[in-house]
């Protein structure tokens, strides 16, 4: 049984832009299976984590963990989690 892999990749996109189709197309894989990260119904290969790392410039810690994520607010302004 594989874990859930945690991912910030829905926000990257966001932030930068990025339509589904357009991170896929960079990076070789289908739209859908974009969504299907981003929702966490589908974990990717290392190849594919790495290679939509580079496509935005970012360590793939940076979008991808196996721990959930701290929201932003609270790594941003230095909050402590309770």
């Amino acid at each position: 049984m594989s874990e859930q892999v945690h991912n910030r990749l829905a926000m990257a996109r966001a932030e930068r832009k990025v339509s589904r189709q357009s991170l896929a197309e960079a990076v070789g894989a289908h739209y859908q299976t974009i969504g299907y990260i981003e929702r966490g119904q589908y974990n990717p290969s290392l190849d594919l984590a790495l290679k939509i790392s580079k496509f935005f410039g970012l360590p793939v810690e940076a979008l991808f963990s196996l721990e959930p994520f701290r929201p932003l607010t609270d790594e941003v302004y230095g909050r402590n989690q309770p």
